[in-house]
């Protein structure tokens, strides 16, 4: 599975991910291996996940974070490999183990950390009755230590603007899951309101809920939940190399780039940004690498 997994990733042009791998050791193992193999960068992680869930998939509080440790020692830089904290999301597990994976945050804190928030209405509204001293879905994790630079929250759609603010202050990326949202229809993500509390974004297929494993086509639904919501041409300035990037993608010059760069299975970050370096964006603005901040994920290059 490890190795079709990350054939298909080369396929469609991606050298570089954040993965989650499943409840069990030996899943973070085999993928890291087959990813050694490929000479990749990856970022994964064992998923952490003690209730709510079948019993052949849960583990212990102390089980999951002591196996996470494991591997984060065993994994983590060992050459291009990286290792993220992984609760798959507040509703399946404890306060105990979210506890521990929160101090597994702080004491590794080179580590990543990626996890799932406010995907759906109906999600958000189970995550209040089990956490009901919580302010928002967010604060739960946020109230055991896990917003931190290098953390990665999956989706992001039905945030308040506390929580953006939250995001903001301590640098915790919203990777924004397009074809997910929209197959689900779990709801559309507010690039206005993100943009205006400077959240730093990233772009997610979520191959779970998804519909494809290419960035590219990400991208391209990413543009149309934008349009839909009549924000892809506000006046900010995480927008302006927004609109010379899709500009520059629409043109029959960059189609015939991105197809070149494609079949050499060059990372996205790499398209994106030599996109806007030529013929096709002549006068891109130099606005675009301020923003490159605020993208993490795609100004991450394959090093």
């Amino acid at each position: 599975m490890a190795s079709f997994f990350l054939d298909e990733l080369l396929r469609c042009g991606t050298t570089t991910a954040m993965v989650y791998c499943t409840v069990h050791p030996s899943s973070v193992n085999a993928f890291f291996t087959e990813s050694e193999k490929r000479q990749l960068r990856m970022v994964a992680g064992k998923i952490m996940m003690d209730r709510n869930c079948p019993d052949f998939l849960s583990d212990t509080a102390e089980g999951g974070a002591r196996d996470s440790e494991e591997l984060i020692r065993k994994w983590h830089k060992r050459g291009r490999q990286l290792y993220a904290i992984t609760p798959r999301f507040a509703p399946t597990s404890t306060e105990a183990q979210l506890q521990l994976a929160g101090e597994l945050a702080q004491t590794y804190s080179d580590t990543f950390l990626q996890t799932h928030v406010a995907e759906n209405t109906d999600e958000v509204a189970w995550v209040k009755s089990l956490f009901p001293s919580a302010r928002s879905y967010l604060d739960v994790y946020d109230h055991y230590g896990m917003m931190r630079p290098r953390a990665m929250y999956a989706h992001c759609i039905w945030l308040d603007d506390h929580d953006r603010a939250r995001m903001r202050e301590t640098q915790s990326a919203a990777s924004i899951c397009p074809t997910s949202n929209l197959f689900l229809g779990s709801g559309l993500f507010d690039f206005a309101r993100a943009d205006a509390a400077q959240v730093p974004l990233s772009l997610a297929t979520d191959v779970g809920g998804g519909t494809s494993f290419s960035m590219l086509q990400t991208m391209n639904e990413v543009y149309k939940v934008a349009r839909m919501a009549a924000l892809i041409c506000r006046p900010c300035g995480c927008s302006i190399w927004r609109r010379w990037a899709m500009r520059a993608a629409c043109s029959s010059k960059a189609q015939s780039a991105i197809s070149r760069l494609a079949s050499k299975r060059i990372s996205w970050c790499s398209i994106r940004m030599r996109l806007l370096c030529s013929r096709a964006a002549p006068r891109a603005p130099k606005a675009w690498k301020n923003c490159c901040s605020r993208w993490p994920c795609l100004a991450m290059t394959a090093r």
